[in-house]
C-alpha cells in the first residue's frame, strides 16, 4: 500500500493556472481572501502574506517587549525571527509542549510582551486556548497563535481572534489550507497593520497565490475535521501516545528506540514523495525520544480506515 503526500486539490491548481495564464480577468482574489479570513477567524482585519514565516515576522515586528516562546512543540521560526529582530526571548517551560499559563508567574516579563505558540503543541495536542487567553489578557500579554494546523476549527476555539490577539497561518504545503505558498495574519487590533506597513509591503504575495487560498478556504473546515478524526482513530488504537486525550493532527509515540523504529516504519509504510514519519527529539515536536506520525502530511484519500489500519499494523509489528 502506497501512501500519498498531500497536494493542493485539482480545483485549486486549476484556478491558480487560470489566473497565471490570464484566463480570468477583473478579479480581486486578495480582497476576497481577506474578507473570508476575517469571517473564518472572527477578525476585523486581515492581510494575505507570501508565507507563514512572513506572517510571523509581521506579528513579532509589532511587539515592543519580550517574545515568550514554548520550550518545545512550537515552530523553530519563532526563535529565529525574534532573534533576527533583536527581541529579548523567554523560553517558557511546558509539559511536552502544552502551555500552563500560570507558569508565566515564574518569569520576569516586561511590559508589552507577547506569547507566540501553535494551536497544537507539536501538532499533536490542542492548547488550552481559553486559559491561555484569560491569563494573558489579565496580565497585559499579547497572544499570537500560529493556527496553520488549527484553522477551520468547528469548535471555534482555534484560530479565533476572540481568544488570540493575533492569528497567523501558513498556507504552504502540506498545511490545512494547502496552496504551496502564502500565508495570512488576522487581528482585531487596528494598530497592527498601520505600525507594520514596511514588513507588510515586503511580505506581499500575488493574485495567483490568493486565488488558490480563496479556493482552499471552501474546504478548510472539512479538511481539518477529517484530519482530526483520523488522528483520533489512531490514538485510540496505539500505545504510548503522548497527550492521547487531546485533539491533534499528528500523533507522537514515546519510544527509546525511536531512531531504528522510524527507519523500519518508513520501509513498511512507503509514501510517493517526502515523508510522514519522523523521529524525535525535535524542537518542533518534543525534545525526547519518540516517533512522530504526521497525519497532516497525507492526502485525504489516505485518511480512510484501511490506510489507518495499515499504520496501526506496522507499528504493532515493531512491539
Amino acid at each position: 500500500m502506497m501512501f500519498e503526500f498531500k497536494t493542493p486539490r485539482d480545483e485549486t491548481k486549476k484556478i491558480m493556472s487560470d489566473v497565471a495564464s490570464g484566463k480570468l480577468e477583473n478579479t480581486d482574489f486578495e480582497k476576497e481572501c481577506e474578507s473570508k479570513v476575517c469571517e473564518l477567524t472572527n477578525s476585523e482585519f486581515a492581510k494575505i502574506t507570501s508565507s507563514g514565516n512572513n506572517s510571523i515576522f509581521v506579528a513579532l515586528s509589532h511587539v515592543k517587549g519580550d517574545i515568550i516562546i514554548p520550550d518545545q512543540g512550537g515552530w523553530h521560526g519563532f526563535k529565529q525571527i525574534a532573534k533576527f529582530l533583536g527581541k529579548n526571548i523567554i523560553m517558557l517551560k511546558t509539559d511536552l509542549g502544552i502551555i500552563d499559563p500560570n507558569e508565566l508567574d515564574n518569569y520576569d516579563i516586561s511590559d508589552n510582551s507577547a506569547l507566540i505558540f501553535t494551536s497544537f503543541a507539536g501538532y499533536c495536542a490542542e492548547q488550552d486556548i481559553k486559559s491561555i487567553s484569560r491569563y494573558c489578557k489579565n496580565n497585559g500579554i499579547t497572544t499570537i497563535e500560529d493556527a496553520s494546523a488549527g484553522i477551520g476549527d468547528e469548535k471555534g476555539l482555534l484560530g479565533n481572534s476572540k481568544y488570540s490577539d493575533i492569528v497567523i497561518a501558513s498556507t504552504g504545503q502540506p498545511k490545512i489550507i494547502n496552496v504551496g505558498s502564502g500565508g495570512f495574519i488576522a487581528t482585531n487590533d487596528e494598530t497592527l497593520f498601520s505600525e507594520t506597513s514596511l514588513p507588510l509591503k515586503l511580505s506581499k504575495t500575488n493574485e495567483i497565490i490568493c486565488s488558490g487560498i480563496d479556493k482552499e478556504l471552501e474546504s478548510v473546515k472539512k479538511n481539518l475535521h477529517v484530519t482530526l478524526n483520523a488522528t483520533d482513530y489512531l490514538k485510540k488504537h496505539m500505545l504510548n501516545v503522548i497527550h492521547s486525550e487531546k485533539r491533534g493532527v499528528n500523533l507522537i509515540i514515546l519510544d527509546d528506540d525511536a531512531k531504528q523504529k522510524t527507519w523500519e516504519l518508513k520501509r513498511q509504510l512507503p509514501i510517493n514523495k517526502s515523508g510522514f514519519i519522523n523521529k524525535c527529539p525535535n524542537y518542533n515536536r518534543v525534545k525526547t525520544k519518540a516517533i512522530s506520525i504526521e497525519i497532516k502530511n497525507l492526502n485525504y484519500n489516505c485518511l480512510k480506515k484501511e490506510y489507518l489500519d495499515e499504520i496501526i499494523k506496522a507499528f504493532n509489528n515493531l512491539q
